[in-house]
């Protein structure tokens, strides 16, 4: 996330939220900000709320996700969130909402879901 320049805006017990300034080397050619970023944040945003309600010792790794891009993702910034619908002992389903915020305004961009895969740590 350092690279693309996002970062961790709220933090709660199966939410998470990141934002990411509109920077134009992340946009595509017709000067939107690409998908691929789009979905890295998404799926950053769902994996962090699912480990936010693992236990100690446990790690997440993402099994799939599907993402729909609604609008042209334009404006100061993007912010995606990611908050669990249902954390399972295996599996954790997240609901994953990605907003452009435009002049004050936020605005639906990308909507989507995950599954996410609880890990355990090895111990020493």
């Amino acid at each position: 996330m350092g690279l693309i320049g996002a970062e961790v805006i709220h933090a709660s017990h199966g939410k998470v939220v990141l934002d990411l300034p509109f920077r134009a080397d992340l946009c595509q050619q017709n000067g939107f900000l690409h998908g691929g970023v789009i979905g890295a944040i998404a799926d950053v945003a769902g994996g962090y709320a699912a480990y936010s309600v693992f236990g100690d010792g446990d790690d997440v790794l993402t099994v799939e996700y599907k993402l729909n891009l609604i609008r042209p993702a334009t404006g100061e910034r993007l912010r995606a969130t990611g908050e669990v619908l249902r954390a399972g002992r295996a599996l954790t389903v997240c609901d994953l909402k990605v907003h452009a915020m435009r002049e004050g305004e936020e605005v639906l961009c990308a909507s989507g879901q995950q599954t996410l895969m609880r890990m355990e740590t090895a111990r020493p």
